[in-house]
């Protein structure tokens, strides 16, 4: 990873966090669940943005000869991290014997670790990341539909994902 970035790396690295985190929102806007498009951008791309700001960090790293402090770049982007882990806690909710935002809130922090990853210039990490976040999203929701309708009656598909997920 280079230390001193080009502005078509940085464009790059926002583009394609940008794409994927578009992908895990739009998949939340399709189904009608929270934190859709918007959300999940904006998430994954201040991690983007963490990771470049890191970056761009990387020769002030240590302490000057005369200073006490030492400059550490990699607290930004776990504070990012935990931050969003923060947010992510506000979005889960216990009602009724239910828990839910338990989806929303592993989403969040998925985008975050993948605008992450972008960010940081480990584009196969990401690619990848994308790839099986996406598959897992999307073909577990097929699989639980599916079991939901052959074992309960029809009207009965909540309380069936309810079971499945807890």
């Amino acid at each position: 990873m280079p230390t001193v970035l080009t502005y078509s790396d940085m464009a790059l690295r926002i583009l394609l966090t940008v794409v994927a985190s578009g992908a895990f929102g739009f998949d939340r806007s399709v189904e009608g669940h929270p934190a859709g498009v918007k959300t999940t951008m904006l998430v994954a791309l201040a991690a983007c943005l963490a990771m470049l700001a890191a970056n761009s960090l990387l020769d002030t790293v240590g302490k000057a000869p005369d200073s006490f402090v030492t400059f550490d770049v990699m607290r930004l982007p776990l504070g990012v991290l935990t931050g969003v882990g923060f947010i992510g806690g506000g979005a889960i909710l216990k009602r009724d014997g239910d828990v839910i935002g338990l989806t929303t809130a592993s989403n969040l922090w998925f985008v975050t670790m993948i605008g992450l990853s972008f960010g940081a210039g480990l584009f196969v990490l990401g690619v990848v990341g994308t790839a099986v976040g996406m598959a897992i999203l999307c073909g577990l929701r097929v699989v639980e539909r599916r079991l939901c309708s052959l074992s309960l009656p029809r009207g009965s598909n909540l309380k069936c994902l309810t079971a499945l997920v807890t």
